[in-house]
């Protein structure tokens, strides 16, 4: 009875053992992978459609870690929350970027992250919550989307009904325009003909211009030498005119000077004298032309007999 006893307690402390060790084995493994991934929550501006727990996480093309949970954000429900569990010794700065990226046109999207300069600090020593936010930008295919939406949105500012009308009014103008140059076929060759040939008598005329141009070029630079001589002979004529100027001026400067004080003087009393002189002059043909035999002979001129 003792035998079978001793046998239970043996196989009971076994059992025991066992579990624990593999209890053990489960915390320790759980503690290392706990130490091995850092978790981060990415904040998206936009949908993440095609996007899925599971998916990838990669950094500049390299596969870092996955998508553990998708959420929308409680405090705003255009945003959409991203954890992600990516490896502990990823660098990850407090520049980097997280942008949706698909692989190909058919291949599944996932969370690629970019930037992060070696002088930025790491984000977790930056962002001291539980679970760090790394900031997002617009996907290409988001700017996509969003370019094509403007593109539309001047669409319609462009073919708007007002608009329409207006080149609808245009495309009737030029018709008729057309039409009119279809009819007015033969002045318009005239006209062509006539540019034509005007074109060619202005290129003649050109070149008899440059022709003449050419020679009147020559004439006037075979004759330079001589216009410059003359030119130097007069300079030399009217310095020497200058000179004698000046010294007729120095040798009759005394007389010149007294002309200046006594004559000039004397100008205005003559000046007066003259003017008395051709007032009574005046005077006297203006006698002489109403009665000249009066005048001369000193008494009236005799009336002439009217008949009443």
């Amino acid at each position: 009875m003792e035998t079978k006893a001793n046998y239970v307690l043996i196989g009971a402390f076994t059992i025991a053992v066992a579990v624990f060790g593999l209890l053990f084995a489960l915390w320790a493994a759980k503690y290392s992978s706990d130490k091995s991934w850092q978790e981060y929550d990415v904040l998206f501006n936009e949908a993440v459609t095609g996007l899925s727990e599971g998916g990838s996480v990669q950094y500049s093309g390299i596969s870092i870690g996955t998508i553990e949970k998708l959420s929308l954000d409680p405090r705003d429900p255009r945003r959409v929350v991203a954890r992600i569990k990516i490896e502990s010794n990823t660098p990850v700065k407090t520049d980097t970027r997280a942008k949706l990226s698909q692989a190909g046109l058919t291949g599944a999207p996932f969370i690629q992250l970019t930037g992060g300069t070696p002088a930025s600090p790491a984000l977790v020593d930056v962002d001291k919550r539980d679970v760090p936010v790394i900031r997002s930008e617009p996907s290409a295919l988001q700017n996509i989307a969003d370019t094509a939406n403007r593109l539309v949105e001047r669409l319609d500012q462009v073919l708007s009904e007002q608009n329409v009308k207006r080149i609808a009014g245009t495309l009737e103008n030029i018709e008729t325009l057309s039409a009119g140059l279809a009819q007015e076929r033969d002045d318009i060759s005239a006209l062509i003909a006539s540019t034509r040939s005007a074109a060619e008598r202005l290129d003649a005329t050109l070149v008899t211009t440059q022709s003449a141009v050419s020679r009147l070029d020559r004439e006037v630079i075979a004759e330079l030498p001589a216009m410059v001589d003359k030119l130097d002979r007069s300079l030399a004529a009217i310095e020497s005119a200058a000179k004698n100027t000046n010294s007729l001026v120095a040798e009759n400067r005394a007389p010149i000077a007294a002309f200046t004080k006594g004559g000039l003087q004397q100008v205005g009393p003559t000046l007066a004298e003259f003017r008395v002189l051709m007032r009574d002059l005046r005077r006297v043909v203006s006698r002489l032309d109403k009665n000249p035999a009066g005048y001369v002979l000193g008494r009236q001129q005799p009336k002439e007999f009217e008949p009443k």
